[in-house]
């Protein structure tokens, strides 16, 4: 290892996206004085097994299933056993080539969909390359339509799959041993991150710092979790350990030829190295990373408010918008009869709000507090729960009965959808902000009205109003920096479970 030689610098702030690809292992173990190979760790533990045995069956029995019902429906026209054959063949060799029964990728977010797509998208080429081949020009309706039926079904069961997974991670079950290696404040941040979000499967067991202590220098621990070592001792902890997961967070003592040494010294244990990125919290789409004049660089693209892609957005915006309010007409008229019946008083409530580059314009809602709300507001100013500019109540005196049922389950933004049709908001975007907020947004903030404002958004998903003032604006300016189509699928269906629970309403 080389001298220990700490920069004077500041150290980075921590990093706001983590590669969370890792493999659980063993709990880590007393340190030795000299480094052994870790050959006896590197098994992949029990319940990985066992969850990996599950997915394979479930997309094998999909499979065989639609497979064996169509053969007997498109069979009773024409025989179709060697059709059948072949992509059952093409599905079996498909997936597991596409990745999507590795280890790594199982539990790991949208990448575990991505590759169980690209599986079955292959799959689908080959049956039609395989028609092709043979001459069979009646293989159209397995290519169309016996594949994305077979998606039907194995989308949805790796997502139940993967629920059972995450409500066993909250109960401290199944989860991935991590050695954080870092800053103390860098590290803490970390810790948080990885209690507060469960679901990921990361459990910080052990620390490494720079001086081998906490952020106190008597303090053998960072929040909660026991400091084992100096960095310039990680690898050695790390075999010794068995860690699946080493988490390198930022400190000035890393540097390019450090990071490059621990990597070969990690070789050939189970661990896997996660490099924070310390810079800027951009993620997605706009991070590629290329290799220029023989080194690896980060290349982060500007962001897009214009294109293609956002025409796309907005045509599914005005179609989307349209489709639910027919859908939900007939709600639309039971809610409006609630509202004006519980106390005689108007049914839509009107408000002016900020959106895309600064206009404003006229916001509908179905009214759920007394209609003298405004004026009692100033009575309330000190109660106020809300963070930064924002005005909140748990347990406002002015909503009405009816309304804290709309409320809880987000009913009363429905007439939001004519604000969309109307091409004022998106179905997914940042929070519209009253006049009043904007006046006292920071620069930063401000960026938020790059793109029109949402029917529901980041903030709408990840704890609405239980949220602070700052992390409310992180996540809105990240839907800002790193939308893209699919980010917007993600949150529509994330938000219908957000409603359904009623989670951080009020």
């Amino acid at each position: 290892m080389e001298e220990s030689v700490r920069p004077s610098s500041t150290v980075s702030e921590p990093p706001p996206h983590i590669d969370l690809r890792a493999i659980p292992g063993p709990s880590p173990a007393p340190v030795a004085e000299s480094v052994e190979p870790a050959t006896s760790k590197t098994h992949p533990a029990a319940w990985e097994k066992r969850y990996r045995t599950w997915v394979i069956a479930s997309d094998v029995i999909a499979a065989f299933v639609v497979i064996g019902v169509s053969a007997f429906v498109i069979g009773r026209v024409a025989p179709q056993d060697m059709h059948a054959f072949g992509t059952a063949l093409a599905v079996l060799c498909s997936l597991p080539v596409s990745r999507a029964w590795s280890q790594r990728v199982l539990g790991e977010g949208p990448e575990e969909y991505r590759t169980l797509g690209r599986g079955l998208i292959t799959a689908a080429v080959l049956v039609a390359l395989g028609g092709l081949l043979f001459r069979a020009l009646d293989v159209q309706p397995w290519v169309f339509i016996v594949v994305p039926v077979i998606a039907l079904f194995a989308f949805p069961q790796r997502y139940l799959l993967r629920q059972v997974l995450h409500r066993r991670r909250r109960r401290g079950l199944c989860l991935l041993p991590v050695m954080a290696a870092g800053s103390p404040a860098t590290v803490a941040d970390l810790i948080a991150r990885t209690k507060s979000e469960a679901h990921v499967g990361w459990r910080v067991e052990a620390v490494c710092t720079f001086t081998g202590t906490g952020a106190d220098r008597d303090s053998g621990e960072v929040d909660g979790v026991p400091v084992v070592g100096r960095l310039e001792e990680l690898s050695r902890h790390v075999r010794r350990g068995g860690y699946r997961v080493v988490a390198i967070t930022g400190d000035q003592y890393w540097t390019p030829q450090r990071l490059q040494r621990l990597a070969w010294d990690l070789e050939g244990t189970s661990a896997e190295m996660v490099v924070a990125p310390v810079l800027m919290e951009v993620a997605g789409p706009r991070l590629n990373v290329t290799g220029v004049l023989g080194m690896p660089l980060l290349r982060v693209t500007a962001p897009v408010f214009t294109g293609g892609h956002r025409f796309v957005k907005e045509i599914v915006d005005r179609c989307g918008a349209a489709f639910l309010l027919t859908l939900f007409s007939p709600l639309l008229l039971v809610i409006a009869l609630a509202v004006k019946l519980g106390d005689r008083g108007p049914v839509v409530y009107q408000q002016r709000r900020i959106g895309k580059d600064g206009e404003s314009f006229t916001m509908l809602k179905f009214r759920t507090m007394v209609p003298d709300a405004d004026r009692i507001r100033q009575q309330l100013e000190r109660d106020n729960e809300g963070a930064g500019p924002l005005f909140k109540m748990k347990r406002d005196p002015r909503v009405t009965r009816v309304g804290g049922l709309l409320r809880r389950y987000s009913l009363d933004e429905l007439p939001q959808l004519f604000n969309v049709l109307g091409g004022r908001m998106s179905l997914v975007g940042p929070r519209p902000p009253l006049p009043e907020e904007t006046k006292k947004y920071a620069p930063d903030a401000r960026r938020r009205l790059l793109v029109k404002p949402g029917l529901t958004g980041l903030w709408q998903v990840s704890g609405r109003s239980d949220l602070t003032w700052a992390e409310s604006i992180r996540l809105d300016l990240r839907y800002v920096e790193d939308w893209s189509l699919a980010l917007d699928l993600v949150i529509l269906w994330k938000t219908f479970r957000a409603v359904v629970a009623g989670q951080g309403a009020y």
